[in-house]
């Protein structure tokens, strides 16, 4: 992937930007929260991340796993932590958009969280059970509508109420037609473990070297590629759009490092600075193209402002066009 953003051109810009006030930021170890249990994707690409970012900040990153409630709990827990840097959050617009327009308990808004660096993009799939009958898209309409007909709608996982992936199996369901069984969780992780043991049909979601390993096992199965063409980690699984009703159902999800609104502007500068450098790590690089991740583009700070408030309103408007209502 060809970035946008030379790294030496980009870091010589950021350096004009430091104050005095960020020459002692971090003072003490820095927790990354990641609201889902370990095991998850989004744990895989904290452990890469934290390792780097340890290096470039000169303190510990300590990964801190708090699942539940869509990941509204350990972002809530991000805002009630001093506004300081020392507390950073990997998020999503799962969390930070879809959580407070889908949990009624949840008062937080977007705006509360500031964007310092997205790190990747994930491609999306339909993953399901190894004995699920269906191995295509014209085959996943068909199943989904028979047993629907047959009162035993097809279950699929996400990682809570309004979360992207609850929102993607609703999505599913109006263009089929046919009734679904929503079955929240609180991490990819257990997800995985009952899509091995079959206790869930269906789960749309981004994917990692570990579930086409699973795959090639034949302990679960990719259905479909939610896009336009075969993706690059699963060549052989059909694009979504081989079937009509599926025509242009095309996702992919983004997610970056967040901190609470109102952190000093030297230290997001600073962190700004250090995520920068860490996206260009080739390790890390690496590690995330194996992960079926793609690098995201580096952005200056006003960047990332204009992509957390698109990102925003791109949600909200999708939350809308099934009506999405808090519980």
């Amino acid at each position: 992937m060809k970035f946008r953003h030379s790294l030496p051109g980009l870091l010589a810009t950021l350096a004009l930007a430091g104050g005095a006030a960020a020459q002692n930021y971090p003072t003490r170890p820095v927790t990354l929260m990641v609201p889902y249990p370990a095991g998850g994707l989004s744990d895989v690409i904290a452990r890469k991340v934290n390792h780097a970012l340890a290096q470039e900040l000169k303190q510990p990153v300590i990964i801190e796993n708090l699942g539940g409630a869509g990941g509204a709990i350990a972002a809530q827990k991000v805002l009630n932590a001093p506004a300081d840097g020392h507390m950073i959050f990997q998020g999503s617009p799962n969390e930070l958009i879809l959580a407070p327009l889908s949990i009624a308990s949840v008062k937080y808004k977007p705006e509360d969280f500031r964007l310092v660096q997205r790190i990747a993009l994930a491609p999306l799939a339909v993953v399901a059970r190894k004995d699920f009958p269906a191995s295509n898209p014209t085959e996943l309409v068909a199943q989904i509508q028979q047993a629907a007909k047959e009162g035993k709608a097809v279950s699929y996982a996400s990682v809570g109420p309004g979360s992207f992936y609850h929102l993607m199996g609703e999505e599913l369901s109006r263009r089929t037609g046919a009734a679904m069984l929503h079955v929240p969780y609180k991490g990819g992780g257990p997800i995985t473990q009952d899509l091995l043991g079959g206790q869930i049909d269906l789960f749309i979601t981004p994917y990692g070297a570990p579930h086409v390993a699973l795959a090639k096992e034949g302990k679960i199965k990719f259905i479909t590629a939610l896009s336009a063409q075969p993706q690059r980690l699963i060549p052989q699984v059909p694009a979504v759009d081989q079937n009509p009703a599926l025509k242009g159902f095309h996702y992919q999800i983004t997610s970056g490092y967040y901190v609470k609104k109102g952190t000093p502007e030297p230290v997001v500068e600073a962190l700004h600075r250090a995520l920068t450098k860490v996206l260009f790590d080739a390790e890390l690089r690496n590690a995330l193209v194996a992960q079926g991740q793609e690098p995201a583009e580096p952005l200056r700070l006003d960047e990332a402002a204009k992509a957390h408030a698109a990102e925003v309103k791109q949600y909200q408007d999708i939350a809308k066009s099934i009506k999405l209502q808090a519980q």
